[in-house]
């Protein structure tokens, strides 16, 4: 296996996941209350459910736009 496959692979692999956290970050910034506490603390699972879907939204963008 060529090594410049393998260190472009994860070169794309971290920046594909720094945008991820970056995007999820900016979305707890611009939601009211934080995401995590009400997640983990309070159990609610609509506030998961829709974080869920968001980080899956937000991957499938940074796919496309990293794979071109």
């Amino acid at each position: 296996m060529d090594t410049t496959i393998l260190i472009n692979t994860l070169i794309y692999a971290g920046v594909g996941i720094l945008l991820l956290v970056i995007a999820f970050v900016i979305l707890d910034l611009v939601t009211p209350g934080k995401l995590w506490e009400e997640i983990e603390q309070k159990q609610n699972s609509a506030v998961a459910i829709f974080a869920g879907a968001i980080a899956l939204s937000i991957a499938i963008i940074v796919a496309a736009s990293v794979h071109g």
